[in-house]
């Protein structure tokens, strides 16, 4: 018999919702990631969303989708809309971090921005620097950055040594830097919201 509640994220949110889960104690929740590398290959959410809800569709009473529309062009829609699904709103994760005002707020001051959240700092080297080929052909890097002029560090943790290393990420990127604290609590909201609907 289905029961409880399924939450399927993206990778790159992972910690921050198992943190989110423990605090509020809403054990009745389970979250199935995705890989974070779908955030290069943003054509494929769509489709791994679809499957996920399908394979766990009959075990759980409500399923709620922790991505924003992460570049699918609102493929990622249609998809949910065919399941009757629900998903974080916005444009991209980078959004529902900040919000959408203080996000454009940004986009607008400088829409040559590079966005960095605690796990793509963490992560850099393996899906920006060896994802995109840039350990490989340093060349590269002006094609993919050339058009950008500042990198902003969303952070959702006050945590120095991640600071650190968004700080490098953008001087390796020759980008000015920008850190923005967000915390948790606009997505803390969002899953909040859902969870007093389920319970309604």
């Amino acid at each position: 018999m289905a029961a409880g509640a399924l939450v399927i994220a993206c990778g790159a949110l992972a910690r921050e919702l198992v943190e989110i889960l423990r605090r509020n104690e809403w054990e009745h929740i389970r979250i199935q990631c995705l890989p974070a590398e779908l955030h290069n290959r943003p054509e494929r959410i769509p489709d791994a969303v679809a499957a996920t809800i399908e394979k766990f569709r009959d075990d759980y009473t409500n399923i709620f989708v922790a991505y924003a529309d992460c570049g699918t062009g609102g493929r990622l829609d249609k998809v949910l809309e065919k399941y009757d699904v629900e998903r974080i709103p916005g444009a991209h994760c980078y959004e529902f971090f900040t919000g959408a005002d203080a996000f454009s707020e940004f986009a607008e001051a400088e829409p040559g921005t590079f966005y960095l959240t605690d796990f793509l700092a963490r992560h850099f080297d393996r899906l920006v620097v060896k994802g995109l080929g840039l350990d490989r052909h340093p060349e590269l890097k002006d094609q993919y950055f050339g058009n950008y002029r500042r990198l902003v560090f969303l952070a959702q943790s006050e945590n120095e040594d991640l600071a650190a290393l968004a700080r490098g990420h953008a001087e390796f990127l020759g980008l000015e830097y920008i850190e923005h604290r967000t915390g948790l609590q606009l997505v803390e909201n969002i899953i909040r919201e859902q969870v007093i609907t389920w319970q309604n």
